[in-house]
């Protein structure tokens, strides 16, 4: 069984850094676009309908999501199983997710710091890579620990659907053949998982407060 283990445990690592490394590539710009509509009066329409995009998807359960999105998936990925698939789902779901973080990161910078950039001058690019992105960048850490803690939890979901990984090995030993040793192998190293990333997102977070 080790070798069944290991193998499921390097199938969920690599769907959880790169899916999470694709949420927080596309969901932080646009929790900064989400954050420069709010602040425009000639873009609220456009972000009335990204804020409501964002809630659609992060309100749909990822089990579902996934079910709706098989036709894309199977068009974009060429098929519904596996690991690679189960990556465009978690990248989908986690996007909206990402972006939310961001943008709440970029609402908590004091206004008086907003106020003084725009009174030198600095143009919506200068102000997203000198003013909002430094002054959150511990909080954006924090939001991607987040992230991919959940991230954990939607790959062991992903494996119902064939995806691999932790998931799937716990429901075809645990499940099907009742060998609950295996399921609890699997949730040990989920576990484990979580905590290291808990334990390395924080020290990061920290690291950048000081």
């Amino acid at each position: 069984m080790f070798s069944q283990i290991l193998k499921a445990t390097l199938e969920t690592l690599y769907m959880l850094l790169l899916s999470g490394f694709l949420a927080t590539v596309f969901g932080i710009p646009l929790g900064v676009g989400l954050y420069l509509c709010s602040r425009s009066r000639r873009l609220k329409t456009l972000y009335a309908l990204l804020d409501l995009l964002v809630n659609i998807f992060r309100s749909i359960p990822f089990i579902i999501l996934v079910l709706l999105l098989i036709p894309v998936t199977k068009n974009v990925m060429g098929t519904i199983i596996g690991p690679n698939a189960a990556i465009f789902n978690l990248t989908i779901a986690a996007i909206p997710f990402m972006a939310r973080l961001s943008e709440n990161s970029f609402n908590a910078v004091p206004s008086g710091i907003v106020d003084s950039s725009n009174s030198m001058g600095l143009n919506k690019w200068q102000m997203v890579t000198k003013v909002l992105i430094p002054e959150t960048l511990p909080d954006q850490i924090g939001n991607i620990t987040v992230l991919l803690i959940n991230l954990v939890t939607y790959t062991a979901i992903a494996g119902a659907v064939g995806a691999g990984g932790l998931g799937q090995l716990a429901i075809n030993y645990g499940y099907y053949r009742f060998q609950w040793d295996v399921v609890l192998y699997a949730v040990i190293v989920l576990v484990a998982i979580s905590q290291l990333l808990q334990f390395t997102g924080g020290k990061l977070a920290k690291g950048l407060r000081k």
